[in-house]
């Protein structure tokens, strides 16, 4: 029993008891929306902990009695416990291998140990203040349960499992030694996993592989199920599965004894489905196994269904222009192969049925199985789709909706070609002023019951969709920065939408741009910056954001841009497209500032912005005094100064008093050169009583 839980047994299993019928009740993926509605995901996973901690160390033989007259095992509580938990944290997701600045990303934080940490931090004795209502009512649940703070430690055997499954991620699978409780446990699993195979005039069950080896009688006695607690049987598992893939690797096990094998396992306990989850996804990142050739011999074959998902796809993908490669298997091409441990699992999921006992397995399977495929090359996740929409019709759609989108997981050019594409809707929209082309943008949503059959998806949906597995994101930012400073230069020449800027650039005299006045061409400016700053905070968070001010804007100043934009706009309004590049440039920094830090000091993330605030501040202060030089054109650095400033200023003032009075000062006299003599007046205003000199002396010059 955990040391830090307030409470005595017969308590701790009444809950489960009820928790459990819950469960039973409801699919784990819909109990887990329903606590999320409320804020509650840690403390359910703080409540969940104790119980898998306790029930996963009773012999299987321990059942209690339902209300219902159902008698449950103590496996059966642990595994539909521990199956929620998993979905409170994406522990099928292998560790991000990217991080952004000095932040770690959001996908990093989800861990058990960060939803313990949230969870603590709702403790009347945190030392926080909490203001808000709906945080005093989380302060309130969680405090119910435990009114101290809750850590992994607390839960060695769950801590010990945790430690395990990373360690199977980060390394090659190591350290089994015969003759260990751990080793005799693997040969009991694998004895009831192959129980039944028969070769020849054989009836044992042989496997042998570098770690371990197994042999017992091929019958069907439930004898042969191991009596252990789940810990147990969880520590020993991979080992198991790694003996049974490495046997089918070298020819003494058919694919489809494999595919048994696991199912007898996961059947068994449940929640050995997660340690098999986690062991695949290292192997598969490791690229060590040979390929398994989905012909229908050895391995399903997806041959059937395999155009048809094609030609989906390409269908979803038509709003966008990206082209994916063929995956028909012709004459000269081979057959449709998979990683090794990819089949393994694939073949597994679909020897389930689709039904309600199943639901659960599914549930905790299906995801991982998703993300498995979809971190494996072009065409892992098709062939995947293909196998199972030959077994579930009516997941057609969703299938080949999660095979489109890993096009744009594996070719930065294809997430360029959706951004382009995102800009292109939003800034075509048949009436920016009614819906600012949001609704190109986002189209409709998805689904085929809309034309009577799948129809091309809104640009913008499909990046919903994708942007959380892009790996490479730093080159997000820089790409969104070019179609902006594009569409501006669009906006500017032309007021006109996409299809009738070609027709315009074909006239004898060149480039030929409409009477745009500047208001309308400000109103499309801002909207395009918006769409910027939402991509980015969309995409990176807090990370990219400070990445953007500290490294991505200086550089972009500093790097020659003069010459590049005279070729695009061909000497037409080119002072008109430089001033609404540095206009668009600073509604976009201080809209993802805004996004990410917010404008006051009441959130978390604004204790981060003063030094990121004053990086960028002195570095434009620093461009002003003249020490540093720069490659873009005057008129886009003018106006990025100036509207950052006037925005600055105007409507977010708590970021001003985040600034040094020297730097407040150097920036006023450099705006003073340019004649910006009220707001320079304005930033020393905002600075606070250490700018109040500056400010008079100034004043006094003015009169």
């Amino acid at each position: 029993m955990p040391a830090d839980y307030s409470g005595d047994e017969s308590h701790l299993i009444s809950i489960a008891l009820i928790l459990n019928v819950l469960i039973v009740g409801i699919a784990p993926v819909d109990c887990v929306q329903v606590f999320s509605l409320h804020g509650l995901i840690p403390q359910l996973a703080c409540s969940l902990m104790p119980i898998c901690e306790v029930f996963g160390s009773c012999v299987p033989d321990v059942s209690w009695k339902l209300p219902t007259g159902d008698e449950i095992s103590a496996h059966a509580v642990f595994s539909n416990a521990f199956a929620v938990l998993l979905k409170l944290w994406r522990f099928n997701h292998p560790p991000l291998e990217h991080g952004v600045g000095d932040v770690p990303t959001v996908g990093s934080q989800l861990t058990p140990e960060y939803l313990l940490l949230v969870r603590n931090s709702y403790l009347p004795s945190s030392g926080i203040v909490l203001n808000d209502q709906t945080k005093r009512r989380l302060s309130e649940v969680a405090a119910s349960s435990s009114p101290h703070p809750v850590f992994l430690d607390s839960f060695p055997k769950l801590k010990c499992w945790y430690r395990q499954h990373q360690k199977c991620i980060a390394s090659a699978l190591s350290g089994l030694v015969e003759g260990t409780p751990v080793h005799q446990t693997v040969n009991l699993l694998l004895t009831m996993m192959f129980r039944k195979m028969n070769r020849g005039s054989q009836s044992v069950t042989t496997i042998n592989s570098g770690s371990s080896s197994s042999s017992g009688p091929g019958n069907d006695d439930s004898s042969l199920r191991p009596n252990l607690p789940s810990w147990e049987i969880l520590e020993a598992v991979p080992f198991a599965v790694d003996a049974a893939l490495t046997a089918c690797a070298h020819g003494r096990l058919y694919p489809r004894e494999l595919a048994t094998g696991l199912k007898n396992l996961a059947d068994f306990l449940p929640a050995c489905l997660a340690t098999i989850v986690s062991y695949f996804s290292a192997e598969v990142s490791r690229g060590v196994w040979k390929p398994a050739f989905m012909n229908g011999t050895d391995w399903p074959s997806p041959a059937a269904n395999l155009s048809n998902v094609e030609d989906k796809i390409k269908k979803i993908l038509a709003a966008t222009g990206v082209d994916i490669p063929s995956l028909a298997a012709g004459e000269s091409s081979p057959a449709a192969t998979l990683p090794l441990p990819l089949a393994a699992f694939a073949s597994l999921t679909i020897t389930y049925k689709i039904d309600k006992t199943s639901e659960r397995f599914l549930n905790l399977a299906g995801p991982a199985l998703e993300s498995l495929a979809a971190g494996c090359p072009w065409p892992c996740m098709p062939i995947v789709a293909s196998l199972w929409t030959q077994k579930a019709k009516r997941w057609f759609d969703f299938l080949v909706f999660s095979a489109s989108r890993t096009v744009f997981l594996h070719s930065n050019d294809a997430v360029f070609q959706l951004l382009k594409s995102c800009f292109a809707a939003t800034l075509s929209g048949a009436s920016i002023s009614s819906n600012g082309g949001v609704g190109a943008l986002l189209g409709h949503g998805f689904g085929s019951h809309f034309c009577g059959g799948i129809s091309p998806v809104a640009p913008g949906i499909l990046y919903l969709r994708v942007y959380h597995s892009i790996r490479d994101i730093e080159f997000i930012t820089e790409e969104i920065i070019s179609l902006m400073m594009h569409s501006v230069t669009q906006v500017a020449c032309t007021g006109l939408p996409k299809e009738r800027l070609g027709k315009l650039k074909r006239t004898r005299n060149g480039l030929q741009c409409g009477q745009v006045s500047l208001a309308a061409a400000m109103t499309r400016v801002k909207l395009a910056a918006s769409l910027g700053a939402s991509l980015v905070c969309l995409s990176g968070g807090l990370g990219l954001v400070q990445l953007l001010f500290k490294e991505t804007l200086p550089s972009w100043f500093i790097s020659s841009y003069r010459s590049e934009q005279g070729e695009e706009d061909g000497g037409s309004l080119g002072g008109m497209v430089a001033m609404l590049r540095g206009y668009a440039l600073a509604y976009f920094a201080v809209l993802c500032g805004a996004f990410a830090w917010g404008i006051g000091n009441s959130c978390l993330a604004s204790k981060r912005r003063p030094k990121v605030l004053r990086a960028h501040m002195e570095f434009l202060a620093s461009a002003l005094d003249g020490k540093i030089s720069l490659g873009c054109d005057s008129a886009t650095w003018k106006s990025y100064v100036s509207g950052f400033v006037s925005l600055m200023v105007g409507c977010t003032p708590p970021w001003v008093l985040d600034l040094e009075p020297d730097v407040l000062i150097r920036l006023s006299k450099g705006l003073r050169q340019w004649n910006e003599e009220e707001l320079a007046l304005a930033l020393l205003g905002s600075g606070g009583v250490n700018t109040m000199g500056t400010a008079a002396e100034l004043i006094s010059e003015m009169q």
